[in-house]
């Protein structure tokens, strides 16, 4: 019985019955290192905090020294099995998207004056790294903008849960912007607009060039004057509605008049499309009159630009109806 203390105070000075375990690569999910973050079984003091974590995207090495170190001080059951013994604290990053940052600053810019559909050329921006586990918060602090250069600065926080605050400061350029429609392919000339030929997308107004194509109401079932390149805006000015009369071709021409409706046929001096007024050669009189394209190969004559038909012009130059 005499060796009973003795037994005791060697299973005292053993420590506990689980050893810690080294922990040799975490990934941290927090701002801070933990005791728990380099050793299992840590013990009462496991949620210690050591220090700050490493910045996000990248990495703390703890050599076997130091290791060794922290367990005495913690009085964490552990020791270094060899000088290659260490432990990896790695904490992952994300980039901050660009539009996290420029949509606030946007809407900022806006309402102190910038145009409300813009672009920013931001030079030299580096987007910053944020942890991967981060919901970050933009708070625009402050905002400067000269219209006049259309050229702005800027105090922008970035902060949020499990990560520290920082301030980017920011100067660029406000662009104004448009919706346009530009060609998905190369269009010919007199080529007629199809839905598939279009592609809606948004373009700065300073790279425009005079009034371009924005609604597809705009152009589809026009024809193109000239050849526009695939990608390319479509200027109203070389869109024109199909030709229902070519030039030469040979018309219907239609005179209605109260009680009486002729028609004769005749040739068209110029090409015209619906609701346009061309002049056609009446054969049988030799006089060219006015009319209005009505469908394709027909033309409305004015009344008031021939003499009123008599039965025998009526005989050589077409069908005269009495009504």
């Amino acid at each position: 019985m005499r060796h009973v203390p003795l037994i005791l105070a060697a299973l005292a000075a053993a420590g506990p019955a689980h050893a810690a375990t080294l922990r040799t690569l975490t990934t941290l999910a927090a701002p801070v290192v933990k005791l728990s973050d380099l050793f299992d079984d840590a013990g009462e003091r496991a949620d210690r905090v050591l220090g700050p974590a490493p910045p996000p995207g990248e990495r703390i090495v703890v050599e076997a020294a130091q290791l060794a170190a922290i367990a005495r001080q913690f009085g964490v059951d552990w020791r270094p099995a060899s000088l290659a013994d260490r432990a990896v604290l790695d904490r992952p990053g994300r980039m901050l998207p660009r539009a996290s940052i420029t949509d606030p600053l946007l809407a900022a810019l806006a309402r102190i004056g910038a145009p409300e559909e813009s672009e920013l050329d931001l030079p030299n921006f580096d987007a910053p790294l944020i942890p991967a586990e981060a919901a970050p918060r933009i708070t625009v602090e402050q905002v400067d903008y000269e219209g006049a250069s259309n050229h702005f600065t800027a105090v922008v926080l970035i902060s949020g849960p499990s990560m520290e605050a920082m301030r980017l400061r920011l100067a660029g350029q406000v662009y104004p912007i448009a919706h346009v429609l530009l060609a998905t392919h190369r269009l010919t000339a007199g080529a007629v607009v199809r839905a598939e030929d279009i592609a809606p997308a948004t373009i700065r107004v300073d790279s425009l060039r005079g009034d371009v194509a924005r609604a597809p109401s705009q152009v589809l079932g026009q024809v193109l004057r000239h050849v526009v390149a695939q990608g390319q805006p479509l200027p109203l000015a070389e869109l024109q509605r199909p030709f229902a009369v070519l030039k030469g071709a040979r018309v219907a021409m239609e005179l209605r008049l109260p009680g009486l409706s002729v028609t004769a046929q005749g040739t068209a001096l110029a090409a015209g499309a619906l609701g346009d007024r061309v002049q056609v050669l009446n054969p049988a009189s030799g006089l060219a009159v006015d009319g209005e394209v009505i469908g394709p190969d027909r033309v409305a004559v004015a009344p008031d630009s021939v003499p009123a038909p008599t039965q025998r012009a009526g005989a050589g130059a077409g069908q005269v109806a009495v009504r």
